[in-house]
């Protein structure tokens, strides 16, 4: 059985597939390509959700775009340590209440826990598409992976 331990997750820039592009996801990848993570919220009901789609998946009312935090806490996550590179797949509940199915990236797999606050940082797909991933938030977090001011 592989040891996760020393395992380091990488952020795969320019490594991860082209998402399918579409009108209704025109505006994410545009606010993306700025830095900025969007979510949908239901004009009706309130309730943010992930995947984003115009109509709302708990009342089937309107939604519109806002600005969300990219903070959250693990859910649940395994580390696939037998790829090449090695990566981690996780659900990550966010600050704004939905829970979306993503990647860890930049930080050690041995690290990783259920619950633990993660932040969002964007990595690149092969045609330059900024695919929303995340990783640990720490005191020992490297300065190039510092929040920008």
């Amino acid at each position: 059985m592989a040891r996760i331990s020393s395992t380091c997750l990488t952020l795969r820039d320019g490594d991860w597939p082209d998402p399918p592009a579409s009108p209704e996801s025109a505006p994410f990848v545009a606010a993306a390509k700025e830095g900025r993570f969007l979510l949908r919220r239901c004009t009706a009901c309130g309730k943010a959700h992930w995947y984003p789609r115009s109509l709302c998946p708990f009342c089937f009312g309107e939604t519109a775009w806002e600005e969300a935090s990219g903070e959250g806490t693990i859910y649940s996550f395994t580390v696939l340590a037998r790829e090449d590179p090695p990566r981690a797949i996780a659900y990550v509940t966010l600050a704004e209440g939905p829970t979306m199915l993503t990647s860890l990236v930049a930080c050690e797999a041995g690290q990783l826990a259920i619950g633990q606050p993660v932040r969002l940082v964007f990595a690149s797909s092969k045609n330059g598409t900024p695919v929303p991933c995340f990783r640990p938030v720490g005191e020992g977090d490297p300065p190039w992976m510092e929040p920008e001011a």
